[in-house]
């Protein structure tokens, strides 16, 4: 079939929408925590190519709805193999449920949960994956501030950054580590807005805040959505910035 993109007519180009799954090599993991409970996860790796870098996600604030599948966790693995050559592991923190499954133990409220990101980044290393980066949604920005700054990663980038459970020590943490912080701060979030943002991440040396404007916390719909993944791209591989609207398979 021939679609006519960006004012040349291409055979088979596939418009990128919220539904869409490019081509990509998934594999469906298990983790394995310090303190004995299994996890539940998917990796998600480009086709025919080795990865250029890796996205570990960790997900917004189960007792909330937060799951490894919340859609824009959901969206970075549909489209970054195929768009960026970037593998992205998801998972389920402990005692949190999707349609991959339920991990084992009980949502402990960040504490715990430690040990839940040092077996992802652990199954990552043992896999080989290079460049590593965090990337914490919401809740999983706590995870990433709290254990990530002495860990084996390029950096951490926080979409939607709450600050609720990370103190200003734990800020402190990072700095001097050589390791880049990207807070993506939509303009009408519900818990720190872009000036706040500013101001509260001014313990952590070097922090970049990045408004969106126009956005929400949960980053509801397409064009939402599409800018704060090509920000993610922006940070991590620069040269497929910004990303396509159209996958010619």
């Amino acid at each position: 079939m021939l679609e006519e993109v960006s004012g040349a007519t291409t055979l088979s180009a596939i418009e990128i929408r919220s539904g869409v799954e490019l081509p990509s090599i998934r594999e469906e993991i298990e983790l394995h925590t310090s303190d004995g409970l299994t996890l539940v996860g998917e990796l998600a790796l480009p086709v025919g190519r080795a990865p250029i870098a890796t996205i570990l996600t960790l997900h917004p604030l189960p007792t909330h709805g937060g799951f490894m599948d919340s859609h824009v966790l959901r969206k970075l693995a549909n489209r970054l193999p195929a768009l960026a050559g970037i593998a992205v592991l998801r998972f389920n923190t402990r005692g949190t449920s999707s349609p991959r499954g339920t991990s084992q133990g009980e949502f402990d409220g960040g504490a715990n949960e430690r040990f839940d990101v040092d077996a992802a980044l652990e199954f990552l290393i043992d896999r080989g994956l290079p460049n590593i980066w965090l990337l914490g949604w919401s809740f999983g920005t706590e995870l990433a501030l709290k254990y990530g700054f002495d860990k084996p990663v390029q950096g951490a980038i926080l979409l939607s950054p709450p600050l609720h459970r990370t103190s200003e020590q734990e800020l402190r943490n990072w700095n001097g580590r050589n390791k880049a912080v990207v807070a993506i701060v939509p303009e009408f979030d519900d818990y720190l807005k872009p000036d706040a943002a500013i101001e509260r991440f001014g313990p952590l040396k070097g922090a970049q805040i990045v408004a969106v404007e126009g956005a929400k916390h949960l980053w509801v719909g397409e064009s939402a959505t599409k800018t704060v993944i090509d920000e993610v791209v922006r940070v991590i591989a620069p040269q497929f910035y910004p990303l396509p609207t159209h996958f010619e398979g």
